[in-house]
């Protein structure tokens, strides 16, 4: 087990944090309370995904007691530890190589491959003021919706895992 520790790391969440909403400050200029509430509501969700990515991620966090009482030698802080599928179905060896993760890359490729496919047909219906029905729209009217919504879901699915 790796001993580098990929979690804790609040100096990098409050630095990163305050770049991403200073130079949002930058271009949004807020006037009103209305704008306020907007750059506040960004820089809520800016706070969240740093301190998941280096702070300490939430879902760790809720399972943290159960985890350690389950399995007393892992080390929550380190990154091998964030692979959660991984330990709990008590894989060994490099999580990133695990059959979890090499399915998980094969589906957002495949994802992102046939979601871009489809924006040429779906472009190619706008421009002739015509409905999408040929190529991957002939199977599903909502493709880009579909595609979309499974790549959040698998990227989801990793989320603890990244």
């Amino acid at each position: 087990m790796s001993t580098i520790q990929a979690y804790g790391l609040w100096p990098l969440v409050i630095v990163n944090s305050l770049i991403f909403i200073i130079f949002a400050l930058s271009f949004m200029q807020p006037k009103t309370s209305r704008d306020w509430r907007s750059l506040g509501g960004f820089a809520a969700f800016i706070v969240a995904l740093f301190t998941e990515m280096y702070g300490f991620p939430l879902t760790i966090y809720l399972l943290s007691g159960w985890l350690t009482d389950r399995y007393p030698g892992l080390d929550i802080y380190s990154h091998n530890s964030g692979h959660l599928w991984s330990d709990l179905l008590g894989m060994t060896g490099d999580p990133h190589l695990s059959p979890i993760h090499l399915f998980s890359y094969v589906l957002i490729l495949g994802g992102l491959y046939l979601l871009s496919s489809s924006w040429s047909v779906l472009y190619k219906a706008q421009k002739n003021h015509e409905l999408a029905i040929t190529g991957p729209y002939a199977m599903c009217a909502t493709l880009n919706m579909l595609l979309s919504c499974l790549l959040c879901w698998d990227f989801l699915y990793n989320g603890p895992q990244y």
